[in-house]
C-alpha cells in the first residue's frame, strides 16, 4: 500500500523523544499547513517489543482499523487512529494528536473519574461480547508477554525493561509465598489451563492494555490509544490490568472499581471470569510489584508496593483455592 496522501502537506517534522510508551514503537509529531497535528507511530518486529512477543509482522492497532472493526466502539469510547499503511516490515499508524488530554502515569483520577473510565470501558465489553474481531493477539501471549523464557533473550541483548521483569521475577520466586508463587511461575510456563478458564467466560474484546499513558478525555469520550494487546478475553482481564498497572493513581479503592465494574459491564460480567483475572494480574505485573516492593528507592513506594504485592497474593490464592484453573 503506498504511503498516504494525508502526510504530503506537512511542513514541520519531529521526533518525539520523551513518551510513555515502552514497547520501543517511533513517534513522531507531524503538522500540516493548515495547523492540524499528527502523531505518527512506526511499528517493526524489531524494533516493538509487543509486536515482536506477540507474533506477527504487522501491527495489530492497524488491523482493527483497517478492518473497521474499532467503527463498532460504542458511544463514549473512541480511537485515535485517522490512517495507516504498511511500507515494507514498518507498519504506519497516523493518530489524532491528543495533547494533554492524554494521561500519564501520574495523573490522578479521583473516585467520578475513574467511574466514568470504567463505565465507558463497560460499555465497550458489552457492546462486542460474544463478538470479538478476528484481529487480536492471541490471549496465550498476551497473558506471558513478561514470563522469563519468553525475555531472557532480551535481556541478554540489553532491552531494559526485559532486564528488570527478569530481576522482578527472581525476586517474586523468593518473596512471594510459595503456594501463589509456585502455581503463577507454572502458569508463565504453560498459560494453557488458564487461557481455556477464561476462554469459558463471557469473550469480548478488551484492549489489552489498560493503563492511564493509554488513555485520554476527549470531551465525554474516553479515548483508547495503542491496541497492540488488544485480545479476545472477559471484559474483566481490563480492569485487572487497570489495578495492577494504575491503582496507586486511582483515588477509589480497588474494591469500588471491582464493584463498579461488577454493577455495569451486563452480559460481558461474571465473577468467575473477575477471579480468573485477579490471578492473571500476578502473572502480567507480578514482577513488577516484587520489584518495587523489595528494591525501590523511595521507602514509601516500597511500603505501598509491599501492601499492593500482598493484595494480589491474596486475591490469586483466593482464585486457586476456588478451583479455577
Amino acid at each position: 500500500m503506498p504511503p498516504s496522501e494525508l502526510l504530503q502537506d506537512a511542513v514541520e517534522r519531529s521526533v518525539v523523544i520523551r513518551h510513555e510508551g515502552r514497547s520501543g514503537a517511533r513517534l513522531e509529531h507531524v503538522r500540516l499547513a493548515d495547523g492540524t497535528d499528527y502523531i505518527v507511530k512506526r511499528v517493526t518486529p524489531a524494533s516493538d517489543l509487543t509486536l515482536a512477543l506477540t507474533g506477527g509482522t504487522v501491527a495489530r492497532e492497524y488491523l482493527l482499523w483497517r478492518s473497521g472493526a474499532l467503527d463498532r466502539l460504542p458511544p463514549g469510547v473512541d480511537h485515535a487512529v485517522v490512517d495507516g499503511w504498511v511500507d515494507g516490515d514498518t507498519t504506519v499508524i497516523v493518530m489524532e494528536d491528543l495533547g494533554d488530554r492524554v494521561f500519564t502515569w501520574k495523573s490522578h483520577l479521583s473516585t467520578d473519574e475513574t467511574d466514568w473510565v470504567v463505565a465507558r470501558v463497560a460499555a465497550m465489553h458489552r457492546r462486542y461480547v460474544g463478538s470479538p474481531p478476528d484481529e487480536v493477539a492471541p490471549l496465550d501471549q498476551v497473558l506471558t508477554l513478561f514470563a522469563p523464557w519468553r525475555i531472557r533473550g532480551l535481556a541478554e541483548e540489553g532491552n531494559e525493561l526485559a532486564g528488570l521483569a527478569c530481576r522482578g521475577w527472581e525476586i517474586f520466586a523468593r518473596t512471594v509465598p510459595a503456594d501463589v508463587a509456585g502455581p503463577v511461575l507454572v502458569l508463565l510456563e504453560d498459560p494453557t489451563p488458564l487461557a481455556a478458564a477464561l476462554g469459558a467466560g463471557p469473550v469480548t474484546l478488551t484492549h489489552g492494555d489498560l493503563a492511564t499513558v493509554n488513555m485520554a478525555r476527549d470531551g465525554d469520550s474516553l479515548v483508547l490509544l495503542d491496541w497492540a494487546l488488544a485480545t479476545a478475553a472477559p471484559g474483566a482481564l481490563d480492569i485487572a490490568w487497570l489495578l495492577a498497572g494504575c491503582s496507586s493513581v486511582l483515588e477509589p479503592s480497588r474494591e469500588h472499581v471491582l464493584g463498579t465494574y461488577a454493577d455495569l459491564a451486563g452480559p460481558a460480567y461474571d465473577m468467575r471470569s473477575m477471579r480468573l483475572a485477579l490471578l492473571a494480574g500476578l502473572l502480567w505485573l507480578g514482577w513488577n510489584k516484587a520489584l518495587d516492593a523489595t528494591e525501590h528507592p523511595e521507602p514509601a513506594k516500597r511500603r505501598r508496593e509491599r501492601r499492593d504485592l500482598a493484595w494480589w497474593v491474596h486475591e490469586a490464592r483466593e482464585t486457586l483455592a476456588e478451583g479455577l484453573v
